[in-house]
């Protein structure tokens, strides 16, 4: 690929454009705003204002606590029904977030996991031999 295939994108050596820079940066946050408001309003409207895990009850006051939590973590999946989206508290949330964390890590609590062998190795076995009998090992001749 040539600096042809990337006519916006600047030279090594070349200075950055900072208000280019900027205005990049601000466009992506102005779009993740726009997409998280756009689907947690609807997500408002279609469910309960109630946590999806422990029941808490929301009202206007304390409404900015509820969040939308995408079931298959894919925040591009969107689907006008909301069946993707469930409303939870900002802690349950989180443990969700925390949970889906470790399986992809590899652990999964609801499943059992094998139990490494137990250590063979006993360092102390001729301990009281070797203080019984001064240095002598059971290996020395």
């Amino acid at each position: 690929m040539t600096d042809k295939d990337y006519p916006g994108r600047r030279k090594a050596g070349q200075r950055i454009d900072a208000r280019r820079l900027d205005r990049v940066v601000a466009d992506a946050q102005q779009s993740r705003i726009e997409r998280h408001r756009g689907y947690r309003e609807q997500s408002l409207r279609l469910h309960p204002w109630v946590c999806g895990r422990c029941a808490r009850e929301f009202t206007l006051e304390n409404l900015h606590e509820l969040t939308v939590h995408h079931k298959d973590h894919d925040h591009d999946n969107n689907p006008p029904d909301g069946s993707n989206w469930e409303n939870l508290c900002l802690y349950c949330h989180d443990n969700e977030h925390r949970r889906f964390a470790d399986r992809v890590r590899g652990f999964d609590p609801l499943i059992e996991h094998e139990q490494a062998p137990a250590a063979t190795h006993r360092p102390f076995a001729d301990l009281r031999a070797l203080l019984a009998g001064g240095n002598k090992r059971k290996s020395d001749p």
